[in-house]
């Protein structure tokens, strides 16, 4: 049995409702392809993403700014309170082999650049438009990529 693809999907605490929709197609899409969904255990895209895979059975994983577990969303299977604020950004991104950005705003950036800097893929979805994030304009295609061996 090989080991499941850890997938994070980041994107802002404060999404639109577009943001969440997309999110939770793509929680749920990677959810279906037996990936794992990693995160910042906040709300918006985050939550989003979290609901769809939880939806489709999948596992989420939660890694929170705070030292509080009750301040993680409702879709975790697992939440990990950190106590790094937004430090917990560089662990989001090491915690997982793709990348899949919603949206964003700086936070979110930040994992883009650290995600880039490893030579972690990026995936992103009405986000920035640089060289190295491969933009999609679907959440099914954006899921598609991510567990689509990089060659």
């Amino acid at each position: 049995m090989a080991a499941p693809l850890y997938v994070a999907v980041v994107g802002p605490g404060e999404a639109t409702g577009e943001q969440v929709e997309i999110a939770e197609a793509v929680g749920r899409g990677l959810a279906q392809s037996d990936a794992i969904v990693v995160c910042g255990g906040l709300g918006g895209v985050m939550e989003a993403a979290c609901r769809g895979a939880r939806d489709a059975g999948g596992i989420t994983v939660g890694l929170l700014p705070g030292a509080d577990r009750t301040d993680a969303n409702p879709h975790l299977t697992i939440s990990i309170p950190t106590g790094m604020g937004e430090l917990r950004n560089g662990l989001v991104v090491r915690s997982a082999e793709v990348v899949i950005v919603v949206g964003g705003g700086y936070g979110t950036l930040s994992e883009v650049a650290l995600a880039l800097k490893a030579g972690i893929r990026v995936i992103g979805l009405a986000t920035w438009s640089f060289d190295a994030i491969e933009s999609v304009d679907s959440a099914s295609h954006a899921v598609q990529l991510a567990v689509r061996p990089h060659t």
